[in-house]
């Protein structure tokens, strides 16, 4: 019989999407073969000593947090000195990726297509007309280094500015200010270490009482609808595929990514790259690798397993 990987599960910690990743990792414990694996759980807020203790008895970790010190490349920096390989992207892919701000001029580097931004200053809380020089009204405000849209608004006026700024800076002490583009909401994920492959799309259509896909337009259970593969021209989706692995390639991605989209006329926009997304069975990457061929017990086998195979 074939030795068990000992696979440290790590998920909950400090970030605003504590819930999110507890829900996902009970989905992916469910879902991985206790034939294949031994799992032990650690929460990252409370568990970091307890992971090191046990470092010499772990084959390989599942990072599941979402947010500021799991996401940014935080944990990854302390697996990498416990020695402990893990799926998905270094630190430096991680924080990266995290920085909505460098990740933007990265893909802009590129040549992919970004909505225009500026960078915010807490004095624009009080008078943000000095954004609106250079930014057309309606505006998305988002601190940079958060997930799961948290702090996110759309502005359609100054004074909704004013507030969505004061909202996203209790967040985060860098945000940004983009201009909304309005078209269709499309993710993809990109899978593999150096040989890397885009699965299908998914186009995802929130519900009408929502401006755009929010923390609750995410996590509410009929609040939107996801379509995959998307309905899309095949010329679109060929684009958007290479799209998608052209951020992976820029933000030095590893394992796996999901990059989310705005396809607007002939245009297709780059909002930004998840390099932990979501994994609960309906969450939109394990939706996209089944489209692909790949059940959520497959992907997170195949995860794993590029994981072991080395950085």
């Amino acid at each position: 019989m074939e030795k068990k990987i000992r696979l440290a599960l790590i998920a909950g910690g400090k970030s605003g999407e504590r819930e999110v990743s507890l829900a996902g990792a009970n989905g992916v414990e469910k879902a991985l073969n206790p034939e294949k694996y031994e799992v032990r759980r650690y929460d990252a807020a409370t568990d970091l000593a307890r992971l090191a203790a046990d470092a010499g008895k772990i084959d390989a970790a599942f990072v599941l947090l979402h947010g500021p010190l799991g996401e940014d490349g935080t944990m990854q920096g302390f697996l990498d000195l416990l020695g402990i390989p893990y799926q998905g992207a270094g630190v430096l892919g991680s924080a990266l990726a995290m920085d909505k701000n460098l990740a933007k001029i990265l893909y802009k580097q590129a040549g992919l297509t970004v909505a225009a931004w500026e960078m915010a200053e807490p004095e624009d809380q009080e008078n943000p007309r000095r954004l609106l020089e250079h930014l057309s009204l309606p505006v998305v405000i988002k601190p940079i280094r958060q997930g799961s849209s948290l702090g996110m608004s759309v502005a359609r006026n100054e004074e909704e500015l004013a507030q969505g700024l004061a909202k996203a800076f209790a967040f985060d002490s860098e945000v940004m200010v983009e201009e909304y583009v309005r078209g269709r909401e499309i993710t993809v994920g990109v899978l593999g270490n150096k040989e890397i492959t885009a699965l299908p799309i998914v186009e995802i259509i929130p519900g009408e009482e929502f401006a755009f896909f929010d923390y609750q337009a995410k996590y509410q259970p009929g609040a939107s609808r996801e379509v995959c593969p998307a309905d899309l021209p095949p010329e679109v989706t060929a684009k958007a595929q290479e799209i998608a692995l052209a951020a992976h390639r820029v933000l030095q991605l590893k394992g796996y990514s999901r990059t989310d989209m705005i396809v607007a006329g002939d245009s297709i926009y780059v909002l930004e790259t998840n390099t932990i997304p979501g994994m609960t069975p309906t969450s939109l990457l394990p939706q996209a690798a089944a489209a692909h061929g790949l059940s959520f017990p497959a992907l997170l086998d195949r995860l794993i397993e590029l994981a072991l195979a080395g950085r």
